[in-house]
């Protein structure tokens, strides 16, 4: 730093009265040191961090290496480097949520309240029955015209023999598997049914503990982790009747589908990753392997494998399944939702899942009922008209050639996504929809709000980079965990709760856009909707809506509900999906 650098004011040691800040980049890292003795706030740190980061026009990772007093670690000069560009844009969010007036009242946010058809045939072919719905495959159960045993070894066979090509699967569990399938079998033929999802095989995203195997959260230094719970969702499919085939892969710590032996496939183009961080759950189901498949979502990990994979996924309001069992990212946004094929069958999983279990002090009781007693075209359907609207031509003129031509692929296929989009809206009106504009919080900046996750995920794994052995996971580029974790060591505690608070005002502005609709269509990745809906809490089913004539790969459209409100979710979903077919289309692999 500068000895040039004009002297900044701050807060004194003992918080009484002003002071400054010395220029000089060794008098300002003892003041700092100073403050710190004196048990000065991060608040003050940031105050200093800031000023020196507008005059010099970016942070620099000398700035980060004064500054890693504050978090008790040291980090090297490559790591210094990947954060810096993160630390300044954090510095600036922090100025945006410092703009927003906050009572002394707001709170942060810690609670969020806020079909039959006749039977079908065994079909010829093994790879249809295998793209079956649960609804069918169970009515083939119930018959005996197949049996369990028979699916879990089609499934078991399948994952065996796609797997190579897809890398879904961190675990066959075929021991476990055959010895639920024949109990499954045992009880049907004796007329004891336990409900639709008897004896029907399914995968568990390997963040579910599941005892005596493995649950590794695709990282590697978790690989050979066996943990002794057993997740809640485990305990309650089983209950059912499910029979789980395997552990499906995980991007390390939940971020996208890199995990550390492979990165997964999407069966649509298996150029492509599968996206995460559900992205064995998402390929496993595309491809046929499973039934059904249990995701998670923080912020878009179920919404962006189902777009990537064309499956159908259903992100719950938060608290609605227990999360007892399974990873934690982030204590207040994680949440667990089914990834199937239609959106009848999420619903089908979701009622076996949802309600409180005693162990997670999140997980609520609410009424869920499927099939709907409502009518789907009695509901109201909001929309968001410009996240509609066609993305204005990027200007290319000071990038690379290679930038340039990047960008312009980019901005086609989004123009690309938009008309599948309105034709969608289109589709919607035709099944008798009226469609309501609705306009979205935006007194606040949304992105900085993320501070909220990478805090929480940096606590989660604190011990894993104070030891050093986030060195072991795949990924150490910028946008990945371990360089996020570090930046998450320099978040202040002001900041973190400053955000929770504005966070509590959104969560009421929110609910007050939806009051007039039951249920919002929104392009899956408009605006900054996804990371609003999650930090809200709302729930989502994404759905695939349309497939790109470049490459055939899907594109998607999201339904978000009130709180609580999964039933007028699914119902529309369910409609528009029996009306347009998408979801019926099989990957090419």
């Amino acid at each position: 730093m500068s000895d040039i650098l004009p002297r900044q004011t701050a807060i004194t040691p003992s918080g009484r009265g002003r002071s400054e800040v010395p220029t000089s980049g060794w008098a300002r890292r003892d003041f700092l040191t100073a403050l710190a003795a004196a048990g000065a706030g991060g608040a003050v740190f940031t105050r200093a961090l800031t000023a020196l980061a507008q005059e010099a026009g970016a942070v620099s990772p000398e700035m980060i290496r004064q500054a890693e007093w504050i978090s008790g670690m040291e980090f090297t000069e490559e790591e210094r480097e990947l954060m810096a560009d993160g630390v300044g844009e954090a510095i600036e969010g922090y100025t945006s949520l410092r703009a927003v007036p906050l009572d002394n009242g707001v709170p942060p946010a810690l609670r969020f309240d806020a079909t039959g058809r006749g039977p079908v045939s065994r079909p010829d072919a093994e790879e249809d029955l295998a793209f079956m719905t649960i609804a069918e495959r169970g009515g083939l159960l119930r018959r005996r015209v197949v049996s369990s045993e028979q699916l879990t070894r089609l499934y078991l066979e399948r994952l065996q023999r796609y797997d190579p090509v897809l890398r879904c699967v961190i675990t066959l569990t075929p021991d476990l598997a055959l010895e639920q399938a024949r109990r499954a079998d045992r009880e049907i033929a004796s007329g004891q049914i336990r409900g639709p999802l008897h004896g029907i095989p399914w995968g568990a995203k390997d963040l579910i503990s599941v005892p005596g195997y493995p649950t590794t959260w695709g990282a590697a230094p978790y690989r050979d982790q066996v943990r002794p719970e057993r997740a809640t969702v485990a305990t309650r499919l089983e209950v059912a009747g499910a029979v789980l085939v395997a552990k499906l892969s995980v991007g390390a710590l939940a971020w996208g589908d890199v995990w550390f032996d492979a990165t997964t496939k999407n069966p649509w183009n298996t150029e492509q990753g599968s996206s995460g961080s559900s992205a064995g759950p998402g390929s496993a189901t595309a491809a046929g392997l499973v039934g059904f498949s249990i995701g998670t979502e923080t912020w878009g990990s179920i919404v962006s494998p189902s777009t990537r994979c064309g499956v159908t996924g259903l992100r719950p309001t938060f608290g609605r399944v227990s999360r007892h069992g399974v990873m934690a990212l982030s204590w207040s946004m994680d949440k667990i939702g089914p990834m199937c094929r239609s959106a009848e069958d999420c619903a089908l999983v979701f009622r076996e899942l949802h309600g409180s279990d005693g162990l997670d002090p999140s997980a609520v009781d609410a009424p869920f009922a499927w099939p709907a007693t409502r009518p789907a075209t009695e509901l109201r359907i909001g929309y968001v008209p410009e996240l509609f609207e066609d993305p204005d031509e990027p200007d290319t003129a000071d990038m690379s050639q290679e930038e340039a031509g990047q960008t312009r692929a980019e901005w086609r296929n989004s123009l690309e996504w938009r008309v599948f989009d309105r034709r969608t809206l289109d589709e919607l009106r035709d099944l008798g929809f009226g469609l309501i504009p609705v306009t979205l919080p935006s007194e606040y900046s949304i992105r900085p709000l993320g501070i909220i996750l990478t805090a929480e995920a940096s606590t989660a794994f604190d011990e894993l980079t104070r030891t050093g052995r986030d060195d072991l996971l795949v990924r150490q580029i910028e946008n990945a965990w371990p360089n996020e974790f570090r930046q998450g060591q320099l978040i202040p505690a002001v900041e973190y709760i400053r955000a929770n608070r504005i966070r509590s005002l959104l969560m009421r502005d929110m609910d007050a856009a939806l009051a007039d609709v039951d249920v919002l269509v929104t392009p899956s990745f408009g605006g900054d909707q996804l990371l609003l809906t999650n930090l809200t809490g709302h729930p989502a089913t994404c759905l695939p809506n349309g497939f790109r004539s470049a490459d055939g790969t899907p594109t998607s459209i999201t339904f978000v509900g009130r709180l609580f409100g999964e039933t007028d979710v699914l119902s529309v979903a369910s409609a528009w999906q029996e009306a347009t077919g998408y979801h019926c289309r099989r990957p090419p692999v």
